[in-house]
């Protein structure tokens, strides 16, 4: 009986930290994403990275047999840090995104998002509970390039603005009708007990070494919040 005691704990632990390196690997997915996109010539235009206050990646976000265009994916946030969202990038929170027919216009079965979070509102809803774009919070196809006008035109219309990449096609992308959530399951794994989204983002918390990638690309990137109410 003392063995088979030892025997299940040590497979407890095996399943456990196969979990963990599921979801740090999912964090430096996200990184490789985040380098990725701001490296191609007509990316995310910097004056919107710049005023965002938080930073979603999904990687490799499926299609699901359920539903005509389902998609189920999981990724990293990041947000600012203080309670204005105006310091160095957070620790992140794993996300799950689950919605409908999102962001396969390009023809792929397997698709990477961005989304930037714009302002306070949009980052606590995210932070606190599932939220449904276009309902709970607005959303529209991020513009690219550097056309400031269009820049600035969509900022004000939308709290969150989506990214979608397949097959080496870059783009903005409408991402309403789907639903974004901490997953809190996958934050339990990767900190070694429970924490909360908004808990995570606030600076307390030490980025974990398979998050350091991400992190430091945007604190490089864009290292201060440049938005007019900062």
């Amino acid at each position: 009986m003392k063995k088979l005691l030892i025997a299940l704990i040590a497979l407890g632990f095996t399943v456990t930290a196969a979990a963990q390196g599921k979801q740090e690997d999912r964090l430096r997915e996200a990184a490789t994403v985040m380098k990725e996109v701001l490296d191609v010539p007509d990316n995310i235009p910097q004056g919107l990275l710049d005023k965002a206050e938080c930073v979603i990646v999904y990687p490799g976000v499926k299609k699901v047999a359920l539903g005509v265009g389902g998609s189920y994916g999981r990724g990293a946030m990041t947000c600012r840090t203080g309670e204005h969202f105006s310091g160095p990038w957070s620790a992140p929170t794993l996300m799950a995104l689950e919605g409908g027919s999102i962001g396969f216009q390009l023809g792929a079965e397997e698709t990477d998002f961005v989304i930037l979070v714009m302002n306070d509102r949009g980052a606590m809803s995210v932070l606190s509970s599932k939220v449904k774009l276009g309902a709970d919070a607005s959303a529209a196809a991020g513009p690219k390039g550097r056309d400031a006008s269009a820049a600035t035109d969509v900022v004000m219309r939308a709290e969150m603005l989506s990214y979608s990449r397949s097959r080496g096609l870059f783009a903005g992308v409408s991402l309403e009708e789907s639903t974004l959530r901490p997953d809190n399951d996958a934050n339990a794994l990767v900190y070694g007990s429970p924490m909360a989204a908004r808990d995570l983002v606030k600076g307390a918390v030490a980025v974990p070494s398979a998050a350091r990638p991400m992190i430091e690309l945007l604190d490089k990137r864009s290292p201060k919040n440049l938005s007019e109410r900062k």
